[in-house]
């Protein structure tokens, strides 16, 4: 299966299935410590709704049909149809966008999320992720799984549960700071963040999470702070200070291209 990105910096990973080659979008880092980065925290906040929160504090995945119903992909062709895809863009000759997007479309196919993707649960997902806190995201789910037993609802407390509490709010604060910045300031800010969650001068989430779910793989991480009772706020403002004199900050070559608004 071929996708084309809406935005060309996502990373994806592919998976390997019994039917063949599914694509797959994640953004996980909350799971180990981190937060959302490489320009994630401006496309994740350019989904519709409330999306962008939802996948960031979950890492939950989508397959290649959500992607394109939520606008992370533009085009969808089956694994037979690459190599054709290929020859054809190989041969042209252009930098017009409306001619590689009419090539894109020509071998496209349709497809459509099945009947369990989040991407029908949109109001229910903007209702509870529209909140300003991540208390009050995980109150506003405790709520209609109590009245629904929702089964949306559960999993996704299960793993807002999982996450590093601290990461939690960091990569919150971080998605609604993307939605009123340029990809340029995204990145910038997300360096800066980085390179705070590596030092593990604020928290030392970020080798915890490593340890357990790369390295030792006992899936046991000891969060530092546990909750998110324990997480005051200048431990999250921290993270998106400016970094200090002996830090150069992120040197973007901007003047040797256009800016990506």
């Amino acid at each position: 299966m071929l996708v084309t990105f809406l935005y060309p910096f996502v990373i994806m990973k592919l998976e390997l299935d019994l039917f063949g080659f599914l694509q797959i979008f994640a953004t996980p880092e909350t799971l180990i410590g981190f937060h959302p980065d490489a320009g994630a925290s401006f496309y994740l906040s350019h989904l519709p709704g409330y999306m962008g929160e939802y996948l960031a504090l979950t890492g939950e995945k989508l397959k290649g049909a959500e992607m394109l119903s939520c606008g992370l992909a533009t085009h969808f062709s089956p694994i037979e149809k690459l190599p054709l895809v290929e020859n054809y863009l190989g041969k042209l000759v252009t930098d017009d966008p409306s001619v590689i997007e009419s090539s894109l479309a020509k071998h496209g196919v349709t497809v459509h999320p099945d009947q369990n993707s989040v991407v029908h649960r949109i109001d229910l997902l903007d209702k509870c992720f529209s909140h300003d806190t991540v208390e009050e995201i995980i109150e506003s789910l405790e709520m209609e799984a109590a009245k629904t037993n929702d089964t949306w609802c559960v999993s996704t407390l299960k793993k807002l549960k999982e996450a590093a509490p601290l990461s939690l709010k960091v990569s919150l604060k971080s998605i609604r700071e993307g939605r009123f910045q340029t990809f340029d300031q995204c990145l910038t800010r997300e360096y800066r963040m980085s390179l705070q969650g590596i030092s593990g001068q604020i928290s030392g989430d970020f080798r915890e999470g490593v340890r357990a779910k790369v390295i030792e793989k006992d899936f046991s991480p000891k969060w530092d702070p546990p909750s998110l009772e324990h997480v005051s706020q200048d431990m999250v403002d921290q993270y998106f200070t400016p970094l200090s004199a002996f830090e150069p900050e992120l040197d973007l070559p901007i003047m040797q291209r256009e800016a990506f608004i």
